[in-house]
């Protein structure tokens, strides 16, 4: 298993194609939870091909279900946020581990945010639900972190019931069809474009770097 915290990551050269960014409460065929809903709307853009790829994946998927987004673009500054708390978090509870312990532990959860998918518009936090919006079984949360979770949040995790795994599968066999990748540390965090994307797939440079909304 591959961090975000892996140096192959962080080494992979930054490219970017200068696709906009695109408010998927626009298009009709998507819905969008507001759970991590932000002022700017920023939770709810991604870039164009990144879009093009869910659609195809919800086309796929069997009817009566759709793709549920929960979070898209994320500004660094709360990227940033995010890893430096979950990161402060840990030492709490873990207060042995060395700085380099905790960053790797904390890689897990939140991405460093010198690699910062979200921030660059081609990642995406999403589950699967009906056509009245009720969220299937996925085993946990999205967002459940790997300690309260005991694991279970991992893409692959046994420890889930027969129903959650099913959907899991279904979730992913859509979205790999449609050329996303999955960090396997989180079953609803899916890449087109970035630098986890980029070493997965061979490429030589991202599609995407980091942008700011505007």
């Amino acid at each position: 298993m591959i961090l975000l915290s892996d140096q192959r990551i962080s080494a992979i050269p930054l490219g970017d194609n200068g696709e906009a960014l695109l408010d998927l409460r626009e298009i009709p065929e998507f819905r969008v939870d507001d759970r991590l809903a932000d002022a700017a709307g920023a939770y709810a853009h991604l870039r164009e091909a990144t879009i093009e790829k869910l659609l195809a994946a919800q086309r796929s998927l069997p009817d009566g279900l759709r793709l549920l987004v929960v979070e898209g673009y994320r500004p660094l500054w709360l990227q940033t946020k995010y890893f430096e708390d979950y990161r402060d978090e840990l030492r709490v509870h873990y207060p042995d581990w060395d700085a380099e312990r905790l960053h790797v532990e904390a890689s897990k959860y939140v991405s460093p945010p010198e690699v910062a998918p979200h921030s660059t518009g081609g990642t995406v936090d999403l589950t699967l639900c009906t056509e009245e919006g009720y969220e299937l079984d996925m085993g946990t949360p999205v967002n459940a972190n790997p300690v309260e979770s005991a694991n279970a949040c991992f893409t692959g995790s046994p420890d889930i019931s027969a129903e959650a795994r099913r959907n899991r599968d279904l979730l992913g066999a859509a979205l790999r069809s449609a050329g996303m990748v999955n960090y396997p540390t989180e079953w609803w965090h899916w890449s087109f474009g970035d630098r986890y994307w980029a070493l997965s797939t061979g490429a030589d440079q991202t599609r995407y770097g980091p942008v700011n909304l505007g």
